[in-house]
């Protein structure tokens, strides 16, 4: 199973959104606060559908708190500041795919910690960076490929 981190997000259908992917592709979710909306949000649970209660969802309160709950794993950063795809890097099962808010992304002193973690998506020059949800499905199921889609209906 891989880990699905959302380092303070912003935008509760974004959330919802991620967490149905995350439901549907046998992945956990981790969400490191603050957050910018309550659980409890109807925009949240409307994109998330029925699926929210079936999730593996945990919160943290902040980054060294995930770090401190999670010793030794590895972690992926998603960043447009990557200097590699996230098609070059092998993906194994327990690993964690970090993404940052909506509107910043993850810190730079995070990512300049971790560089040789840090992969991108490729895009055209000129664009800021994809949606977070269409980000997290297109790494996920990356990962989910190179492991054969271990536990899912193909």
């Amino acid at each position: 199973m891989f880990g699905i981190v959302l380092h303070e997000p912003e935008i509760p259908q974004n959330t919802g959104n991620i967490g149905r992917t995350c439901l549907d592709a046998g992945a956990s979710l981790h969400l490191i606060e603050p957050l910018g909306f309550i659980l409890s949000d109807k925009k949240l649970r409307r994109a998330g559908m029925d699926y929210w209660d079936q999730l593996d969802v945990e919160r943290y309160l902040d980054y060294e708190d995930f770090l401190s709950r999670h010793p030794g794993s590895t972690i992926w950063y998603l960043s447009t500041k990557g200097h590699k795809s996230y098609t070059d890097v092998k993906y194994e099962p327990g690993d964690f795919l970090m993404f940052g808010r909506e509107g910043g992304g993850i810190p730079e002193e995070i990512l300049s910690a971790n560089e040789e973690h840090l992969v991108r998506i490729p895009m055209r020059e000129g664009c800021r960076s994809l949606n977070l949800c269409n980000s997290v499905a297109i790494v996920l199921y990356e990962a989910l490929r190179q492991n054969g889609f271990r536990g899912l209906i193909v």
